[in-house]
C-alpha cells in the first residue's frame, strides 16, 4: 500500500492561547494534504479527474498529542480506506518520524458542480485511488 506524503508548514498564526496548534487548524492541514493528494492525477496529462469538484461529507479526528509551533514542517500521510461507487474515505496521520499528533479520516464525495449533485467515481479516478488503498479495504463498484 502506498501512502501520499505531504510536508505541511506550520504558521505562527496556527497556535492558540495554550501555545499549541489549535484543533480547528488541523482540519486545514488535512484539507491541504487531501487537495495535494487528489489533484496529483489531473495536472500531469490534463486529466479532468477530480477537477469537477468534491465535497466533504464527514470528518473524524483523534487528537493524540499537542503540536507546538516550530520552523520544520510536519508530515501528513494519506491513504484510502474505503471506496464506494460515489464516495471514498481518506485516512491520515499527522506526524513526525517518532510521534503521531493526529489520526483522522474524511469521507469525500465527488461532486458535479454544474448539476449540483454527487457523481460516481470515474474509472480513471478509481484506478489512481487504488494505488493508495489500505490492505483491508473493500471496494464496491
Amino acid at each position: 500500500m502506498a501512502r501520499h506524503i505531504y510536508s505541511c508548514p506550520l504558521r505562527w498564526s496556527d497556535m492558540d492561547a495554550f501555545g499549541h496548534v489549535n484543533n480547528v487548524v488541523f482540519l486545514r492541514y488535512l484539507e491541504e494534504a487531501r487537495i495535494d493528494f487528489m489533484f496529483r492525477l489531473a495536472p500531469g496529462d490534463g486529466s479532468p479527474s477530480f477537477s469537477g469538484g468534491s465535497v466533504v461529507a464527514r470528518h473524524e479526528i483523534d487528537y493524540v498529542r499537542p503540536l507546538v509551533h516550530r520552523h520544520e514542517p510536519v508530515t501528513i500521510e494519506s491513504w484510502v480506506t474505503k471506496m464506494g461507487a460515489a464516495s471514498l474515505t481518506i485516512a491520515y496521520e499527522i506526524k513526525d518520524p517518532d510521534v503521531t499528533y493526529v489520526r483522522a479520516s474524511t469521507v469525500v464525495v465527488p461532486f458535479d458542480l454544474e448539476a449540483q449533485r454527487p457523481r460516481r467515481i470515474t474509472a480513471e479516478e478509481r484506478s489512481f485511488l487504488e494505488e493508495y488503498v489500505d490492505d483491508g479495504m473493500t471496494s464496491a463498484a
